[in-house]
């Protein structure tokens, strides 16, 4: 069985903090391995990690994509979209179009369509409509 982990949980395994919640996330994670259900991760929590990391812990960007990939490495934790691939990419934290533009970009991909957006960055990307131009 797969179990999706919520931005809550991710925070705390990332994080530490506060440390009885990290200590149970990490229980939670050993207790699923144990029953060979495997945990994952949405495009969605991942996301909205990213901003938390930031915004609410002071993490730099590029510290923050940082622990996100790391997050993924050993593959105990599956993502379930993009976000593992992307966060693999080159030079992550200064480009354009950055990270959550990138997941917004490959769901729309992966589902066969094309993004509309007014950002010219997004112009370098595959199936990408710039309007305005």
């Amino acid at each position: 069985m797969t179990v999706g982990l919520d931005t809550s949980v991710v925070l705390r395994l990332l994080t530490g903090q506060p440390a009885a919640q990290a200590a149970a996330a990490v229980a939670f994670l050993d207790d699923l391995q144990r029953r060979g259900d495997r945990p994952i991760v949405s495009d969605l929590v991942v996301a909205e990690t990213y901003f938390a990391l930031q915004h609410h812990y002071g993490v730099s960007k590029a510290d923050a994509l940082g622990a996100l990939h790391r997050l993924f490495e050993d593959g105990e934790i599956a993502s379930t979209g993009a976000a593992r691939d992307i966060l693999g990419s080159r030079g992550l934290a200064s480009a354009k179009p950055g990270f959550v533009d990138r997941l917004i970009h490959q769901d729309y991909s992966a589902g066969g369509g094309r993004m509309a957006t007014f950002e010219t960055a997004s112009a370098k990307l595959d199936a990408v409509t710039v309007l305005g131009r």
